[in-house]
């Protein structure tokens, strides 16, 4: 049987990327208060430097409810490293500051819920359900994500919900967990933003980028 061209993405990406042995490359986290705050961090920022930066902002504030009591100040000089990091702190102490007051002290494990929380849009949402859940309700589009399914021809938009909705009706929902990881380490390694290494890559013969570079 003929695979279609999301199956052949995916199985040429699997093969090429062994996701969990690349858990470094991601962000570090032990529970599902770290990955949210973390995840709200990497706005704008690499996983790199959001990783450097938990490490004291988790000794310090170790908990959710910590992290609701914390001074401003405090956590702007933790994060700074991150960019925005005036926004970044006052949403993450006033999502910690919901989490405690709305959902007694638990970070909810609902979509509706998670984005209410300040400084979480679908993204993150779907990043916290996924990794500290298990829950899989969609696909979390970041940059690279975002730039990968461009070229590849997958979707045409430019807003993060709507590429998510595109990549959701061509990807299978079993593959919906996958895709994230897959397309951040393609676009990290081959498919960056800048002198792609298309020559190089897996997909070549089935991208739009690759035959139409101007697309």
């Amino acid at each position: 049987m003929e695979l279609s061209q999301p199956e052949i993405i995916v199985k040429r990406l699997r093969i090429l990327y062994d996701l969990s042995k690349s858990r470094d490359e991601f962000l570090h986290f032990n529970n599902p208060y770290e990955i949210l705050i973390a995840t709200i961090l990497s706005a704008q920022t690499t996983d790199k430097t959001v990783n450097l930066v938990t490490k004291e902002l988790f000794s310090r504030f170790p908990s959710v409810s910590d992290l609701a009591k914390a001074g401003i100040g405090d956590v702007e000089r933790i994060i700074h490293p991150t960019g925005f990091f005036h926004a970044k702190a006052r949403n993450i102490i006033a999502a910690s500051q919901m989490v405690v007051k709305d959902f007694g002290g638990e970070v909810p494990d609902r979509m509706e819920d998670l984005v209410r929380l300040p400084g979480v849009g679908r993204k993150t949402a779907n990043i916290v359900l996924n990794h500290a859940f298990s829950k899989i309700e969609g696909i979390a589009v970041d940059t690279h994500v975002r730039r990968v399914s461009m070229r590849l021809g997958l979707t045409n938009q430019s807003e993060p919900d709507k590429i998510e909705s595109d990549l959701t009706r061509v990807f299978s929902p079993d593959m919906w967990g996958e895709i994230n990881g897959l397309f951040i380490l393609h676009g990290r390694r081959i498919c960056t933003a800048r002198k792609p290494a298309c020559m190089a890559c897996v997909l070549a013969d089935i991208c739009r980028f690759v035959s139409n570079p101007s697309d």
